[in-house]
Parts: structure tokens; sequence; C-alpha cells
């Protein structure tokens, strides 16, 4: 029984880092345009390591004044968007360097189904998806995350997982 569990987190492992691959490859080449606006500049793995807010961020899109927070998933579900939605909080406070900027988050997976579309519609994240040779961007719903941490601070110094849109 164990050998078969380590089999199959071998399998899931190498779903995921195909699934990485692949949409890093297609930024890289020059898919970084995000709601009509062009990142000069991509980070892929990128780790956050203050205490109680370390977070993974996929990739990375920077230009002077946005951020591009892209949450890779071979095969997404709907449980993982409110982990996508941290990541607006997770990065204000690993990154203050960019307390200015406007956060943009996006979910690039190999395989969307019509309910965590709507999910991420509805939180205003954009869709990434594979079509062919080639991905597909819909960000016509597409929300700017850029007071997170200052609200968050405000009214809960201890912060907490949940998001607080004002």
């Amino acid at each position: 029984m164990e050998k078969i569990d380590e089999t199959m987190e071998s399998w899931s492992n190498n779903h995921g880092f195909f699934a990485e691959e692949y949409f890093i490859n297609s930024f890289e080449n020059g898919k970084q345009n995000f709601f009509g606006e062009k990142f000069e500049e991509m980070i892929d793995h990128v780790k956050g390591i203050k205490k109680g807010f370390e977070d993974e961020y996929d990739i990375l899109l920077i230009n002077g004044k946005s951020i591009g927070i892209v949450e890779i998933k071979f095969k997404a579900h709907e449980n993982d968007v409110p982990k996508i939605l941290r990541k607006a909080q997770t990065f204000r406070v690993n990154f203050p360097e960019y307390k200015n900027h406007q956060v943009y988050l996006r979910l690039a997976t190999m395989a969307f189904y019509p309910e965590l579309e709507q999910e991420c519609t509805k939180e205003g994240i954009a869709i990434v998806k594979q079509v062919g040779d080639t991905i597909a961007i819909n960000d016509k719903h597409l929300k700017c995350f850029k007071d997170e941490l200052i609200n968050v601070k405000k009214r809960n110094p201890k912060f907490t997982n949940k998001l607080l849109i004002l």
C-alpha cells in the first residue's frame, strides 16, 4: 500500500511539474500581457518567508505599477480559490517594496470546469487555460487587489486567512 501511495504521489508531482513548465514557457514566450497591460519582468518559483505569511508564487509578472500573481495547477478545484485570494495578502507582507503596486490574480490550469470558472469570475481572478498549442486568457472580470494588507492590518493586527475586500 505504501508503494502505491508513493507511485500516486509521483504521478501527481509529474503532472504539476508539466503544468508549471507549460505555463512558464508560455509566459516567457510573450504571453505576459494581462488585462491589456504589458509586464516587463517575469519571475517564477518565488517564496515568501515572513513568519505567518509563508507562501509560494508560481509566477510573478512585474511592471512599474502592477504585479500579476499567477497560480499554476494541473487541475484546479474550487477549494483552491481561497488559497489564491490569500496570495494577494501574503504578497504584500512578503514584498513590502511593492506596497504601491496594484495586485492582480490569475489561475492557470490545464483543465477548467464550469463551477471553477464561475468561482474565479465571481472573485475577480483571471482565467488562463490551455487551448490546443496555445493559452487562452479571460480577464474581463479581473479585480484589483490593491489595499488588502493595509486594511487587514488596521482591522485585525493578528491577520486572518479571510480575504477582506474593501
